[in-house]
């Protein structure tokens, strides 16, 4: 949704990590989290911006199986995330031979 905004000029991607990235880490005060920096854990989603999906029962990953966007149309794509160092997901597959570490609050 958020790469739905960027392209249409409302916000930078600067922004859009500053906003979900960094702030939600800094707010909650999550540890070694939230920021590309050494010694923090790689949690990063990879993204293809000119990839076109539609949003349809087939490819929601949520327990309730069904999203308000359905049948919606986005320019931008998740193709892989990393959590926590670790290759969790890319192009449709999961990825659970590890699961992600506990968050630390400090």
């Amino acid at each position: 949704m958020m790469l739905e905004f960027h392209q249409q000029g409302k916000i930078s991607l600067e922004r859009i990590v500053e906003k979900m990235c960094h702030a939600p880490a800094i707010c909650f005060r999550i540890e070694k989290r939230g920021f590309i920096q050494e010694g923090y854990w790689a949690d990063l989603a990879i993204i293809d911006p000119e990839r076109e999906w539609t949003v349809a029962k087939d490819n929601i990953h949520y327990k309730c199986g069904w999203s308000p966007l359905e049948e919606h149309k986005f320019k931008g794509k998740v193709v892989s995330t990393i959590v926590s160092g670790h290759l969790a997901y890319r192009d449709g597959q999961f990825n659970e031979q590890k699961m992600g570490e506990r968050l630390q609050f400090y």
